[in-house]
């Protein structure tokens, strides 16, 4: 690490070699040789090494490709501090979901070609689409009629699933709809559009 800070000029003084080794979870293999650390290791190192110059812009590529879950967000933490203080970050994943929680503006690539460029809550907007999955305390035969006004399904006799459009029904409509249709709900849960619904909407559609 400190050779690579070299190699970028960086004085002594202003290296950040224990920060930037904490920053990736190898603080414990400070005294190590590079050659003996696994694979995941390793990839963690690279990460650390980009960062060592303090670049304006730092380009990273699938880096918590082979990551445990903890290690995943102690680096998500450090990647948004680094944006915080004014580091553009251009980060290449296949993790939709670190795309979703990490990016300001997300790219979908899809066989070459841009298939949208957006801001991402302008993104996750394209899919005008919530679910609810409702637990009754009765078993039933079939959808009430009070639910046809919507996308309901009955997965089995004790669970619905409803699909609506916000832009058109408000939750509250929902939910009256489904006490006027005498269902009691034992549980409710949601379940919001993510990246991965508007990924496979755009890629059905450029290859339609």
């Amino acid at each position: 690490m400190d050779l690579q800070a070299g190699l970028y000029g960086v004085p002594a003084k202003e290296r950040r070699t224990d920060e930037l080794l904490a920053a990736v979870g190898l603080a414990d293999k400070a005294n190590a040789y590079a050659r003996t650390l696994s694979g995941g290791m390793r990839r963690r190192l690279m990460v650390a090494k980009a960062m060592v110059h303090s670049p304006p812009v730092l380009v990273l590529d699938e880096p918590t490709a082979g990551v445990d879950i903890e290690l995943r967000q102690l680096l998500w933490a450090y990647v948004r501090a680094l944006n915080r203080a004014g580091t553009t970050i251009l980060l290449t994943t296949h993790y939709l979901e670190e795309a979703q929680e990490l990016c300001d503006t997300i790219a979908i690539i899809n066989e070459g070609s841009v298939a949208a460029c957006e801001p991402t809550p302008v993104l996750l907007q394209r899919m005008d689409a919530k679910e609810l999955w409702l637990t009754l305390d009765r078993d039933l035969d079939r959808v009430p009629e009070r639910l046809s006004a919507y996308h309901t399904e009955l997965p089995d006799p004790r669970r619905l699933v409803i699909r609506y459009q916000p832009s058109r029904a408000h939750i509250n409509e929902v939910l009256a709809a489904i006490g006027e249709a005498g269902l009691t709900i034992v549980d409710l849960t949601t379940k919001e559009t993510d990246l991965e619904d508007i990924f496979l909407q755009l890629v059905h559609a450029t290859r339609a």
